[in-house]
């Protein structure tokens, strides 16, 4: 899993406190290789520990299912498998299905196919370099969405040396999953962190809004640009900070062009969606700031109940038409 899982969370999360429970009961894990905290507000300790311990335990159900770097996964199962046919759980094939919608309405620029190219990069530091030119074009020969063929839960890569990374998208349906879970579970206001990716249940009506701070890009952790005031809803931020390296001078980041191989360059610094579906906000945190700003901010305002918050590379915001009428946004640092 790619996009952000990562120790650098983008996101950070403040709330009131309400008479009811001063503070949340809280865990947190290193899960979806990030660190990730759920807190339970209004509930019994005993209780509340318990509901968040089947929350991640099914959040690595999901992992163990979606993720590329662990072998008995099924998408590893759909990558080794030669071109042959793989049974998968309704759950992966769901998720495949709704990224192949996000590559076609991006018209390929977001592609879970782009996994042959993204294992040539290597974001962690240490003396990393970018690849070779012609590891690039070999590997951007086996990219592409129309090689995936779906028959009910069976799936196939008609090219054998194609592969799937859900990373840009799985993160926010295994957030969905969890915030469900919890719902179901009694949870009446919580935030659920995975990394760059946020999950509100809540707050109460008496309670205030959940205040969700976007982290001004390139500045330490903490460093807010703005915050959003929200309830009952998701928020995910990708940014270009998130990962990188540096080769000759020159910044590369982890949010790959599907056409080149290399780093897009939109003119985007981070694209932060608010949606109720963290799936959605994933993909569209992605497929957006590939598009840059224009026509990703058209994609927003075309996508209901969706709003969005851009950064440009100048450290410009970008909002969409809801921000500030259905959802209250400040900026708080040097803006």
């Amino acid at each position: 899993m790619r996009k952000l899982m990562i120790l650098l969370i983008s996101v950070l999360m403040f709330s009131g406190c309400t008479p009811k429970q001063a503070e949340p009961v809280s865990q947190t894990s290193f899960l979806l290789n990030t660190i990730s905290t759920i807190s339970v507000y209004n509930m019994p300790e005993e209780k509340a520990n318990k509901i968040i311990e089947d929350t991640f335990a099914l959040c690595s159900e999901y992992e163990n299912k979606l993720s590329k770097t662990i072998s008995s996964s099924e998408i590893s199962k759909i990558n080794s498998s030669n071109g042959e046919w793989v049974e998968v759980s309704d759950e992966t094939a769901e998720l495949i299905n709704l990224s192949l919608k996000y590559s076609e309405i991006s018209n390929g620029k977001f592609d879970i196919t782009i996994s042959p190219v993204t294992d040539l990069w290597d974001f962690n530091g240490n003396g990393s370099k970018k690849p070779a030119e012609h590891e690039i074009a070999e590997a951007l020969k086996h990219v592409g969405y129309e090689n995936i063929e779906i028959s009910g839960n069976k799936i196939r890569l008609s090219d054998p040396k194609a592969s799937i990374d859900l990373g840009g998208i799985a993160k926010g349906f295994i957030g969905d999953k969890a915030k469900e879970f919890m719902l179901e579970n009694g949870v009446s206001k919580a935030i659920i962190s995975l990394g760059g990716n946020i999950l509100l249940i809540g707050p109460e009506d008496e309670d205030p809004l959940f205040s969700v701070g976007i982290q001004e890009p390139f500045s330490q952790t903490g460093v807010l640009f703005g915050k959003l005031y929200l309830k009952d809803t998701s928020v995910v931020t990708s940014g270009v900070y998130e990962r990188f390296l540096y080769d000759n001078n020159t910044l590369y980041h982890h949010i790959l062009d599907t056409n080149t191989g290399y780093s897009a360059n939109t003119g985007l610094n981070s694209v932060t969606i608010i949606s109720s579906s963290s799936a959605d906000a994933d993909a569209l945190s992605t497929t957006c700031f590939l598009l840059g700003a224009e026509k990703g901010m058209e994609l927003i305002e075309n996508t209901d109940d969706t709003e969005a918050v851009f950064i440009t590379d100048k450290n410009e915001p970008i909002y969409s038409s809801g921000i500030n009428k259905t959802i209250k946004f400040e900026t708080v640092n040097n803006q």
